[in-house]
């Protein structure tokens, strides 16, 4: 399990400086032939080029923007910096839509191997990563992932990593806030796809490890992502008196809402997770879920790294979710580069753990200052703005936050707090 610490709002980030350094480390698919400094030994040092496999449409687009703002403020500061072995770094946006339309996924990855991307940041869904994954590891490309949160994906690749952590921190968090609010009997409401289940499993082993009980949502109990009525499973759910209610689900979020909470659920006993902590305002009756719970990983980014995301995209953001972690996941694949004095794909495997503060190093948080360490000889450990930890020898992040959102009347959720969790080994 994780070990857990609350943390006020605004010591999230001085906590994540000096914690990333005391978390596990490991070799994280470094090799012993990545060089540090000057790169003479690397591979290709043509033009980075990193393309990305985002929600653009589909049942997560509402994470579409704040991820595209982080992948493209990054690029900005790379190249302001002077850009990656004296090129800029280039950038394709890609959309990877959702598995409800598994083709769009699989053709732009297609299109951006065919492009030549040295790494492609994506997926949001582990669904749509575990289902063009291993085309991408093929070619040798970089995979790194600022939302999956599956635990099948833990060491799935040395092509593979994610900032954002595995569902063992996401869920140990969630079932641990059900139960401080003194919640023990817990109902599940869970959509039978592979990110649900993980978190579900979860959930449950630590709900169950504390005494508690799962009355609806174990194994078998999933309902179809497909469906477009799902009455039966709110009925379900309730029948069996549940103190609480976890909901983890996608866009089906809009449609089961209002049955739940006019069924007889109080809102302030509703729990969801980063696949639905999202802006209802408008989309449901107003006030419906005042008082719910929802929980998203990484910690709160500061107002100034939000205004930066909100002036790339062009326009105030409805949402920030995995905005710093789709930053982060591109400074890490740069500096990688760097490190390694190439942009090829392998070169950014065998030095991304190493630029991510898994051998130590010197704490540096913005692309320029990491570049000056790393041509000095001297190993870097980046600070990363979503809090997490340097990657672990399953291209994990070794320790992470996870945040904790309230709602209020206008079905808005609201920054309360930030937990932080170190992965299990």
């Amino acid at each position: 399990m994780a070990r857990w610490n609350t943390i006020a709002r605004g010591a999230a980030f001085a906590a994540a400086a000096s914690l990333a350094l005391a978390a596990c480390s490991s070799d994280g698919g470094s090799d012993d032939d990545a060089t540090s400094g000057s790169g003479s030994e690397g591979g290709s040092t043509d033009p980075l080029k990193i393309g990305t496999l985002l929600p653009l449409t589909g049942s997560l687009a509402f994470l579409g923007p704040p991820e595209v703002a982080g992948v493209e403020l990054a690029a900005q500061e790379i190249n302001e910096a002077g850009g990656v072995l004296g090129n800029p770094v280039e950038v394709t946006q890609g959309d990877s839509s959702d598995t409800q339309n598994t083709q769009i996924a699989s053709q732009t990855v297609t299109d951006l191997l065919s492009d030549g991307v040295s790494a492609i940041i994506g997926a949001a869904s582990s669904a749509v990563t575990l289902n063009v994954v291993d085309d991408i590891v093929a070619a040798e490309v970089m995979m790194v992932s600022p939302a999956n949160t599956a635990t099948t994906l833990s060491g799935y690749d040395p092509f593979y990593a994610r900032v954002a952590p595995p569902d063992t921190v996401q869920g140990n968090a969630l079932a641990q806030l059900m139960l401080d609010d003194g919640h023990e009997n817990i109902g599940i409401l869970v959509f039978n796809e592979d990110y649900g289940t993980s978190l579900r499993d979860v959930i449950k082993d630590t709900v169950e490890a504390a005494g508690g009980t799962i009355t609806y949502g174990n194994p078998g109990e999933e309902f179809d992502p497909a469906a477009t009525n799902f009455q039966a499973e709110v009925d379900a759910v309730l029948a069996t008196e549940p103190d609480a209610i976890a909901l983890i689900a996608f866009d089906q979020t809009t449609q089961i809402l209002d049955p739940l909470i006019t069924g007889g659920l109080d809102a302030a006993n509703l729990y969801m997770t980063d696949g639905n902590t999202a802006d209802y305002n408008g989309e449901v009756a107003d006030g419906l879920i005042e008082g719910a719970q929802g929980t998203i990983p990484g910690a709160n980014p500061d107002d100034d790294f939000k205004a930066r995301l909100d002036e790339v995209h062009g326009e105030t953001l409805d949402s920030y979710a995995y905005g710093a972690e789709s930053y982060d996941a591109t400074m890490l694949v740069a500096l990688a580069a760097v490190r390694g004095g190439g942009t090829d794909g392998p070169t950014i495997q065998a030095n991304i753990a190493a630029v991510s503060g898994s051998e130590g190093g010197t704490e540096c948080s913005t692309f320029a200052d990491c570049v000056e360490l790393l041509e000095s000889g001297e190993e870097i450990a980046f600070q990363t703005v979503g809090g997490s930890g340097p990657l672990n020898e399953a291209n994990d992040p070794s320790s992470a936050y996870i945040g904790v959102y309230s709602y209020d009347a206008n079905n808005t959720q609201n920054w309360v707090e930030a937990v932080f969790g170190e992965v299990p080994s």
